[in-house]
């Protein structure tokens, strides 16, 4: 393993992360003051995870015949110009601002081939036994990127202005592009298999026919479903129900990211050396569906902490072996395309979730909750039954 590598890459991904966390929580915001209705609201909230769903893969398999290096440059520039459009759309009034703030989420979304591509980089340069604890390096990115991004945003918004926290992104992604130009080697070594070629429609179908890899891919479907089901109603649940102030919403989901990160970060070796990949996912979706059991009855802040505790936990200990099952599965000319469906069927999910689950909420606040607590339960039980071994990557990979 390239210590070295996995640092920039590591960074790479944090950077990205506290981009994407300085303009999102303030999305809602500008929208508002703008003056958009229902449609244009939904399409800009939307609009960046329908972009990672048609374009992960194609990202992913692109990277599998030219190299990571230059797919992931693409990302962080793309993310630059994207994050400068905001800032510009911020500046401007009226109808206008919204269609280069919605042309803003596009691109960014286009462009967002960081998370699928870093992925693969980290397969390319982790030998079998290490790829899932380095996996969980991605996660902790992630979760510590979406908490120090708000922070700045909040700061930027307050001493810049409105226009701030899309300037600061921008730059982070500009400096990332200049740190990974200069500093990231390319992980891919040359081999004589060769990418094949194949239709964006065709990634899909491809691995999802494969039964271990494509129901790998559809479990993280459900895991992230659940996920993001959590993220819209939580803060209607915290504030209506519970009676909370506005400000602990960013405080307890600060709290769970942070222990998300954590066990990303620390835990997920000691977890798979001792009960491997196929148990641990399985695992990481009975605790899900527990904290998502325990949060419905939480009326006190204690009980509150201990079912985000026990979430947290859960969906935090499932992407790493997911994606690092998925990899040790792969053969090394379809890495890239793998991970990238997977982090397409993950898109998917953030986009059909908060529909569902604010329909649930309207009926009553508990349903979302309990609903997605049994999906996470039954995918696991199915993860269980079908995963239930540890897989030998010689003998496995030629037929998953």
């Amino acid at each position: 393993m390239k210590k070295p590598s996995l640092l920039i890459v590591f960074l790479s991904v944090f950077i990205d992360l506290i981009g994407f966390g300085i303009v999102i929580p303030l999305l809602p915001l500008y929208i508002k003051d703008f003056g958009a209705a229902g449609w244009m609201i939904g399409a800009i909230s939307a609009s960046f995870s329908l972009m990672q769903f048609l374009f992960a893969p194609a990202w992913g398999r692109l990277s599998d015949r030219i190299g990571r290096r230059p797919v992931l440059l693409i990302s962080n520039a793309g993310a630059t110009v994207a994050y400068a459009m905001f800032a510009y759309a911020s500046t401007m009034t009226g109808p206008a601002a919204l269609w280069v703030l919605l042309a803003s989420r596009i691109f960014a979304g286009i462009a967002g081939a960081n998370l699928s591509v870093a992925s693969a980089y980290i397969a390319d340069i982790s030998p079998p036994e290490k790829r899932s604890q380095s996996m969980g390096l991605i996660g902790m990115a992630f979760g510590f990127g979406f908490i120090v991004g708000p922070i700045l945003g909040a700061l930027s918004n307050k001493y810049i202005g409105p226009s701030g926290p899309g300037w600061v992104a921008a730059s982070l992604c500009a400096a990332n592009f200049l740190f990974g130009y200069w500093v990231l080697k390319e992980s891919l070594k040359p081999s004589s298999e060769q990418a094949a070629k194949r239709a964006p429609l065709d990634q899909w179908s491809f691995f999802l026919r494969k039964p271990t890899v494509g129901f790998l891919i559809v479990s993280y479907f459900f895991a992230t479903f659940c996920f993001a089901a959590f993220e819209i109603t939580f803060g209607i649940f915290i504030v209506h129900q519970l009676g909370y102030k506005v400000e602990a919403i960013g405080y307890l989901l600060g709290y769970c990211g942070i222990l998300a990160a954590l066990i990303q970060g620390g835990a997920i070796g000691k977890l798979v050396k001792r009960v491997g990949e196929p148990k641990l996912i399985s695992m990481s979706l009975f605790v899900t569906g527990a904290g998502l059991a325990i949060l419905p009855y939480a009326t006190t802040l204690p009980m509150v902490l201990i079912g985000l505790a026990v979430f947290a936990v859960g969906s935090g200990i499932n992407r790493p072996p997911t994606f690092g099952l998925l990899s040790i599965l792969t053969p090394a000319s379809e890495q890239g395309a793998a991970l990238g469906v997977a982090q397409s069927a993950g898109s998917l999910a953030r986009i059909i979730a908060p529909p569902f689950a604010t329909v649930l909420l309207d009926r009553h606040p508990h349903t979302p909750y309990l609903v997605c607590s049994l999906i996470s339960i039954i995918v696991g039980i199915f993860a269980w039954k079908r995963l239930g071994r540890k897989v030998n990557p010689a003998s496995v990979a030629q037929s998953a």
